[in-house]
């Protein structure tokens, strides 16, 4: 198999994209396969082998059999380079234009699970035109959370331009913060219960979840260092919860999997308090990094990286005959 992994990209999180392509490269070629290694640069040209790519739609990208963009963030997992990917008529890893836009949009996915009645942290989205006009009024409005809260761009990952504010005079200053990265934010109300992860695998028509695993970090909160830097966290697995949580865990993040149209690959992040679950978030394209717990989880459960990661590019093969099978 002749397989294009797409890594770095526009986003904040380039340099997390380049160690996550890495990742992917070396297991696809440990099991065999022809690598070709797409770099997406900060100014958003392609380049192969030290030339720059034109692309054709319809023509494929470098003759590979399948695309593995491992892109994080604006500009590549928000459903752009999926739908250039569509164009070129390729198949490719993970999930299709909408539910990428979806998930990578932290308010629209909340609100969407709102309307499913998931169980989740309350919370609040916040433009910036509302925030420019009336200030005021938004820390109002957000007083109803409570202290402390996290205040996050709400379509980027990574923990990049995310703080957590305990005290309200330091609101203004997170929120402006925050606007510097998007123009909608989110703010969430804290949970006191346990971080756990799980990683779903499949279809639409038919998925699987890990074993989760519980986040345990010594810093205040699962911010960028803790999630890169080695040492920065341990994950535990399995996680410490019931054995009804669990199960109830791993049911709902294949549920918000299929609802969302998920494909392929998703981390689902739970927030766990006693017997309660609820559902913080979908990354349809999580890391591949050396500390990423996606692969973690899996191998945990069973399945190794490289097993792994050829899985998903087969999926991604059967994914793409199936949709180009209907009539358009």
């Amino acid at each position: 198999m002749r397989v294009a992994v797409l890594c770095g990209g526009r986003s904040s999180e380039h340099d997390v994209s380049l160690a996550s392509g890495e990742g992917v490269a070396d297991g696809l070629a440990a099991t065999g396969h022809e690598v070709v290694r797409v770099t997406l640069e900060r100014d958003g040209t392609w380049v192969s082998d030290g030339e720059e790519l034109a692309l054709c739609p319809g023509r494929g990208l470098l003759g590979a059999d399948v695309a593995f963009p491992v892109l994080h963030g604006p500009f590549g997992e928000d459903g752009s380079v999926q739908g250039l990917l569509e164009l070129l008529d390729v198949p490719y890893v993970g999930s299709g234009v909408l539910a990428s836009a979806v998930c990578l949009d932290k308010v629209v996915a909340k609100d969407l699970m709102a309307q499913a009645g998931i169980a989740q942290v309350d919370y609040a989205g916040i433009r910036a035109a509302r925030w420019e006009e009336d200030r005021e009024a938004v820390l109002a409005q957000l007083a109803a959370l409570g202290l402390p809260v996290f205040v996050k761009p709400a379509r980027l990952g990574s923990s990049v331009g995310i703080a957590k504010v305990a005290a309200s005079e330091d609101l203004d200053a997170a929120l402006d913060a925050a606007f510097v990265h998007d123009p909608c934010v989110i703010v969430e109300a804290m949970s006191t219960g346990v971080e756990v992860e799980c990683s779903v695998l499949g279809s639409a028509r038919a998925a699987e979840a890990s074993q989760p695993g519980e986040i345990v970090i010594a810093a205040e909160w699962y911010d960028f260092a803790a999630k890169y830097e080695p040492g920065g966290m341990q994950l535990r697995v399995p996680a410490r919860i019931s054995e009804t949580a669990r199960e109830r865990l791993r049911t709902m993040a294949v549920e918000a999997f299929s609802r969302f149209g998920c494909s392929g690959l998703a981390r689902a992040d739970f927030f766990v308090e006693g017997e309660q679950v609820l559902l913080n978030e979908l990354n349809t394209m999580p890391g591949f990094t050396p500390t990423s717990v996606y692969a973690k989880l899996w191998e945990a459960s069973g399945l190794p990286y490289e097993e792994l990661v050829e899985r998903l590019c087969t999926l991604a093969i059967e994914r793409h005959a199936e949709e180009r099978s209907y009539r358009s």
